[in-house]
């Protein structure tokens, strides 16, 4: 991702901040714990996440293909994920545990989605960047990686945030 990110990347997140995020993420958003989803990184500029290939995710048998639904429902989490991030990186002055209050309206507006190639591995990597948080909107971008780095898919969303 080469575009300026929307949050100052020199802050750093207190623990409990982390382990409450990756517990919203992987385990209250209880469709995120049936994909798989699972965070490798969580900075205010950007989030990565990890999803493991499994049976329940073939999109097509004949060809082990992950389903272009994983793909969007993943993206557009991970999405979620970074506009949590810049929103707790904006409001730094607060407790770790305010901050992880603020999420509770936070909601998709809107989806693309690019498919690239076809989805095919024993696992794939997912970024995702705000690039722009305003106090109402914000718009991210986010790709969906093989495990040898080739670009797979991508998107961009907009996310109701007050």
């Amino acid at each position: 991702m080469t575009a300026a990110a929307a949050v100052p990347a020199e802050i750093e997140f207190e623990a409990e901040f982390v382990s409450g995020l990756a517990n919203i993420f992987e385990k209250l958003i209880v469709f995120n714990q049936m994909l798989g989803l699972k965070i490798t990184s969580i900075k205010p500029g950007q989030v990565r996440a990890r999803i493991d290939m499994k049976p329940e995710l073939v999109g097509h048998y004949a060809y082990n293909r992950i389903h272009g639904g994983v793909i969007s429902a993943s993206l557009d989490a991970l999405g979620g994920l970074a506009v949590m991030a810049a929103i707790g990186a904006r409001h730094m002055n607060e407790t770790p545990q305010q901050r992880l209050q603020r999420f509770a309206k936070l909601g998709t507006i809107d989806l693309r989605v690019d498919y690239l190639r076809p989805g095919i591995g024993e696992w794939f990597e997912l970024r995702a960047e705000v690039m722009r948080l305003g106090s109402r909107v914000a718009s991210t971008r986010m790709e969906f990686l093989g495990a040898d780095g080739k670009l797979l898919s991508t998107g961009s969303a907009a996310y109701i945030v007050s």
